[in-house]
């Protein structure tokens, strides 16, 4: 848990890769041969620390559970049952704490299962290292590498510290996790200048990536949080923890409402003091007032709503860690994407093949052994090929498949590549010809070979074929070029081999964002069981396979939803600039529209650098693909992004991911591939590392927030009402139709058996054509504040008129009070039938698609009969048992109450334009 600053370790720490392996040795102290001796190494580990990052430490579950507290709107409600405890209203104190102790019970219990689903994702593994002490090869635990280690590193380890090459055998290493390169990196020993990025450092390895070729001597140079890693850990720390548009809008919501209730309470109590009424008949008065207008049931109501979404998104691969982060979702503007694995399947896969005089495309997506091989035409006419008609290209494939060391395994039912990506992309696409491996490999077996090195940049391997010797070549296209004398055409002639054709076609493959391997032969001497750089001369050119790691299907597809549904995508990746923007134009990303000379279509990490933040935020809105980016320049674009009022979900798996990841309004960290560091940064988890599984939980979040409305809608005007009837009673001096233990009932039973049902509202056939909602905008518009103001004035009129109708037959105060209650519950439970769709009738509404509202709404009628008629109900609440007339008096006002309700939708969508 150090850093390795302000000691002797400093120079070797930061300019390591810019420096000889001769001075690196010299300023660490330390001989490649013998190493660190025990006692040095148990100094330095003094010194610097052990070599492990600072922990992440998840909030504790009582921090948890006491700032569930923490909600203007419980405020009053414990305020309001303090004072009636004080006024010794027990029973109405009980009521109110249990109400606050059920919002709180349940928020923590929400949070408490997202933590619990993070914690199983989490996956503990101790390394150990292998390193020279006291001259001798030793195992010892990675924790407790020192700068100075020489350490040992070959094919599936996991380098456990940032380390400058020594030695080099054929060494590459796999960097996505932490520079977002697709390709494993080849390494070697030279110096490179002191101002190159991390991706170009090729004398290094940094902790946290994998080995996937070769073996290398090194030595140690940073350990724990001095690493590459520790240095991103320190900037996911200084990431801010950003609120959700969702706790946002509800803390401002709640505010105004705090606001006004105490505001009207106040006037509410003073107008019966004036009147010279009993100063603690008019605070229960008050109480009766907050309690009414207060929304009791939308704290929980939220959590229930939100939880709900979590389970639905999880069944569809999306793992959510903190609520509000599902709301989130349906609010989002921008989805700032990484390319490998999450639009790409994270396999590269042989698309194109190009021999002397044919071209074809493969069909097929990764290491699947499924698909085919198209011969293209100048009418790209496709027909399935044959080994008869297209001798070349299956010449071309056979070396591909001959000239390579990757091989395939069954490893939990999955097939597995053990060894180099694209060497087992060259396996995959020669079974799609129909060459069984095994079969060709005791054909032709291998005598003798030429590893693949970055500085030769070609392998050759010699084989025993039957009754010859064949030499196959494969590497970089252009090296295999200047090997080649002659070509084989499909017809099996060869043919003098022109090297200009070959590189205007390497040319055209190349600027498509592929990689492009050259396949050669040549007859080799029987007896000869050795293979020599001298004997690649006057090569057979065989062709061209290239190769690229395909988008993904339903990634497309995902892809253009969220541009449908005005949500702008942006790439931002690791890798080069022309495989970013060949695999962005796959998806329509760059948006043509947006585009200016000024930046241009993709900008790479470099030139980024070379921009003030206001010239970043300006490159934002026009520039879709951004390449070779460093991880304090992803945390850059995300704060440009938020800069500029956007709603960021921003996606990544590894390390230099995680600080954008926490800084994004929703960060969404892989699950299968993605590092430890991106999961507890992120706000959301893909279990199957899909942006398909993006626009899942977008739609998701979208119906979530319009679930959220809908319960909004429907719970104001019930809270409105009850406020605006306890204010009327309060300035005019009549007895209060309701009790504030009444109004409790009211809310607590009508948004648990009621309001609640409305989470189960399927998502709305349209939701993704919708364009997102601006989030500096009110959650609620106008026209929604109407019909909010419109149903509670609607109660007002038919609470009173039925309170004093009712008195004038001579009705009990009881059996006024136990009407009015049952008009607020009976008018709540149709007014749910008009809150299921906010534009359309209800009766076009499947009553199918959500059965709990019929159950709810029975529920609820259930819970007023024994509120009305069982004795110890009446008792407790005051209640008081009706007559039939009295019931078809309620139904009948709530009727045309609910008809009102659907007549003013009625004229807005004749005479109002829908936005």
């Amino acid at each position: 848990m150090n850093k390795n600053t302000g000691n002797a370790f400093d120079e070797a720490t930061h300019n390591s890769h810019a420096l000889s392996v001769a001075d690196v040795l010299r300023i660490l102290n330390t001989s490649s041969r013998q190493g660190l001796t025990s006692t040095e190494a148990a100094s330095r580990l003094k010194l610097v620390g052990p070599n492990i990052l600072r922990e992440y430490r998840d909030e504790s579950s009582w921090m948890r559970f006491v700032r569930q507290w923490h909600q203007p709107l419980l405020y009053i409600l414990n305020a309001a049952a303090f004072i009636t405890l004080f006024l010794h209203e027990y029973v109405d104190a009980s009521v109110i704490f249990g109400v606050v102790l059920v919002n709180v019970t349940l928020g923590y219990i929400q949070e408490s299962k997202a933590v619990k689903a993070l914690t199983a994702l989490r996956q503990t593994l101790q390394v150990e290292a292998r390193v020279v002490r006291d001259g001798g090869t030793e195992r010892i635990a990675a924790h407790d590498l020192v700068p100075g280690d020489i350490l040992f590193l070959e094919a599936g380890d996991k380098v456990s510290a940032d380390v400058r090459l020594v030695e080099s055998n054929e060494y590459r290493v796999n960097e996505s996790s932490l520079t977002g390169e697709s390709l494993p990196v080849e390494k070697d020993i030279q110096p490179v200048s002191r101002e190159v990025g991390l991706a170009d450092r090729t004398c290094m390895s940094y902790a946290g990536t994998l080995v996937s070729a070769g073996q290398a001597k090194a030595v140690v140079v940073a350990t724990g949080d001095a690493t590459e890693i520790g240095r991103i850990s320190e900037l996911v720390s200084q990431a801010e923890e950003l609120e959700t548009p969702l706790t946002r809008s509800i803390s401002r919501f709640s505010q105004i409402l705090l606001y006004i209730i105490l505001g009207l309470g106040v006037a509410g109590f003073g107008a019966g003091v004036l009147r010279g009424e009993p100063m603690v008949e008019m605070l229960m008065a008050a109480i009766a007032l907050a309690v009414g207008a207060i929304p009791e049931g939308l704290p929980a109501a939220v959590t229930v709503i939100l939880a709900i979404g979590v389970s639905r998104m999880a069944k569809r691969k999306a793992v959510i860690r903190r609520l509000p982060a599902v709301e989130t979702l349906g609010g989002t503007t921008v989805i700032c994407t990484d390319k490998t694995g999450t639009l790409t399947v994270n396999q590269m896969t042989v698309s194109r093949i190009e021999v002397l005089d044919r071209q074809y495309e493969l069909t097929g997506q990764g290491y699947e052994f499924e698909g085919e091989i198209l011969h293209i035409t100048g009418s790209k006419d496709n027909s399935i090929v044959s080994k008869e008609r297209d001798y070349a290209l299956f010449e071309c494939l056979k070396a591909g498949a001959l000239c390579n060391d990757a091989t395939f395994v069954m490893q939990d039912n999955v097939q597995t590549l053990i060894g180099d990506p694209t060497e087992g992309a060259l396996l995959v696409s020669a079974v799609k010809i129909g060459i069984n491996i095994d079969e060709l490999f005791l054909q032709c077996k291998r005598i003798d070979a030429i590893p693949f090195s970055s500085e030769r940049q070609y392998m050759a391997t010699l084989h025993e074929c039957g009754d010859e010797n064949i030499i196959y070549v494969k590497g970089a296209a252009e090296r295999i070029i200047e090997f080649c004398t002659q070509a084989l055409g499909s017809d099996n002639h060869v043919v003098c081999f022109d090297t200009a054709t070959a590189r205007a076609t390497l040319s055209t493959l190349a600027e498509e964002g592929m990689r492009v391997l050259g396949f050669a032969y040549s007859h080799s001497s029987r007896e000869r069981n050795v293979v020599e750089q001298s004997d690649l001369s006057e090569l057979v050119f065989l062709g061209f396979q290239a190769m690229i790691d395909p988008p993904r299907k339903e990634a497309v597809h995902a892809v253009d939803a969220c541009m449908k549904a005005g949500i702008r995508v942006v790439m931002i990746t690791g890798d080069h600039a022309h495989t970013a923007l060949a695999i962005a134009e796959s998806f329509n990303i760059p948006n043509q529209k947006m585009a200016t000379p000024t930046f241009g279509r993709v900008m790479t990490g470099e030139q980024l650098a070379t921009l003030t933040d206001d010239e970043v935020e300006q490159a934002c809105r026009s520039v879709s693909v951004f390449a070779r980016v460093a991880p304090e320049q992803k945390l850059r674009l995300v704060r440009a992004f938020q800069h500029d009022h956007a709603i960021v979900a921003m996606t990544g798996d590894g390390v230099n991911d995680a600080p954008a990841l926490k800084q994004a309004d929703i960060g969404t960290a892989m699950g299968k591939t993605g590092t430890e560091a991106a999961k507890e940064a992120a706000d959301m988890v893909l279990t199957d590392d899909n942006f398909a599984t993006i626009e899942a939980a977008v739609e998701e979040g979208r119906a979530v927030f319009d679930n959220l409305i809908k319960f909004i809608v429907w719970n104001l005007p019930i809270n409105l009402g009850e406020g605006l009837v306890v204010l009327c009673a309060l300035f005019l001096g009549i007895t209060l139709p309701m009790t504030p233990v009444q109004i409790l009932w009211i809310n607590m039973t009508t948004a648990g058996s009621l309001g609640i049902m409305l989470a189960f509202e399927p998502m709305e056939s349209d939701i993704m054509e919708r364009t997102p909602r601006d989030p500096q905008v009110s959650i609620l518009s106008f026209d929604l504040v109407l019909r909010i103001t419109v149903v509670g004035v609607l109660l007002l009129v038919v609470v009173f008129g039925l309170f004093f109708y009712e008195r004038s037959l001579n009705a009990s105060l009881e059996q006024a009070r136990t009407v009015s209650v049952n008009v607020f519950v009976v008018v709540s439970s149709l007014y749910l039938l008009n809150c299921r769709s906010l534009r359309h009738p209800f009766w076009r509404q499947n009553v199918r698609g959500n059965l709990w509202i019929p159950f709810g709404i029975v529920l609820m009628m259930i819970l007023q009969v024994l509120y009305t008629y069982l004795p110890v109900m009446n008792d407790l609440f005051k209640s008081s048992p009706l007559s039939w007339s009295s019931w078809l008096r309620i139904f009948m006002v709530s009727f045309t109450a609910m008809l009102l309700v659907e007549l003013e939708k009625f004229i807005r969508a004749k005479f109002v334009p829908q936005t």
